[in-house]
C-alpha cells in the first residue's frame, strides 16, 4: 500500500488524531499563557520574584518528557489529564521569561509619561507596559506552541491524545506492513498543525500588534 493509499483509508483515524493533538496543544497554551502571563506582570518589578519565576520554569523544562509523563500517573492519571499538566508546565518558560524581559525592557520615560498623565500604577502596567510589550510576549507563546506540538507526541505512552500513536504504533513495529506509512502519517500531520499554528499566530500579531511595533520581515 503506498503513503497516499495508507492516508486515505485510515483519514478517519489521522484527521482525529491530528484534531486530538491540535486540541490538547492549544489547551495547555491557554492556561500556560493566562497563568505566565499573570506571573510576569506580578514579578517583573522584583528582582527576586522574577528570578525565582524564571528559574522554576527553566528547571521545570530540565526534566525528560517521559519522566514528567510517569510520575503524574498516580495524580493525573493515564490519556488526557497528565498530558494537559506537562505540556502547561512545559510551556511557562518562553511565556514567563519574554512578558518579563518585555515589560523590563520599555523605555522608563514612556512609563513616567503614563503616570504623568495621572494613570494609577496598574493602569500604567494594564493599558501602556503591556500592549508596548505585546509582541515579544506573543513571540513567548508562539515558541512555546511549536515547542508543546512536538512534546505533545510523545503523549502516547501514557494513552495520551493526538498523533504520537501513530508514530510509535509505526515504530513499535519497524518493518511490518504499513509501518512505515504509520510513522510517516504521524511525522508530517504534527509538521503540519506547527505551520498551521504559526500562521495563526502570524495572523493574531497583524491583528493584535499597534503598526509601528511590527516587525517587518
Amino acid at each position: 500500500m503506498s503513503f497516499g493509499e495508507y492516508v486515505v483509508s485510515r483519514w478517519d483515524t489521522l484527521s482525529l488524531a491530528a484534531a486530538e493533538h491540535a486540541l490538547v496543544v492549544a489547551v495547555a497554551l491557554a492556561i500556560a499563557t493566562a497563568v505566565g502571563v499573570a506571573v510576569g506582570l506580578l514579578s517583573h518589578d522584583s528582582p527576586r520574584a522574577r528570578g525565582s519565576s524564571v528559574a522554576v520554569s527553566a528547571a521545570v523544562l530540565t526534566i525528560p518528557s517521559l519522566a514528567l509523563l510517569t510520575l503524574l500517573i498516580p495524580i493525573t492519571g493515564l490519556g488526557w489529564g497528565s498530558t494537559l499538566v506537562s505540556l502547561t508546565v512545559y510551556a511557562f518558560l518562553p511565556i514567563v521569561r519574554n512578558t518579563v524581559t518585555g515589560l523590563n525592557g520599555l523605555d522608563a520615560a514612556t512609563v513616567e509619561a503614563g503616570r504623568g498623565m495621572g494613570l494609577s500604577r496598574a493602569r500604567v502596567l494594564l493599558q501602556v507596559q503591556l500592549p508596548l510589550a505585546w509582541p515579544l510576549i506573543l513571540t513567548g507563546v508562539r515558541i512555546s506552541a511549536q515547542m508543546l506540538i512536538g512534546i505533545a507526541a510523545t503523549a502516547a505512552f501514557v494513552d495520551g491524545p493526538g498523533l504520537g500513536n501513530q508514530i510509535f504504533e509505526g515504530l513499535s513495529r519497524l518493518g511490518s506492513v504499513n509501518s512505515l506509512n504509520a510513522t510517516l502519517a504521524g511525522t508530517l500531520g504534527i509538521v503540519v498543525i506547527a505551520i498551521l499554528f504559526d500562521l495563526f499566530f502570524y495572523a493574531v500579531r497583524q491583528l493584535t500588534t499597534p503598526r509601528g511595533l511590527r516587525v517587518r520581515p
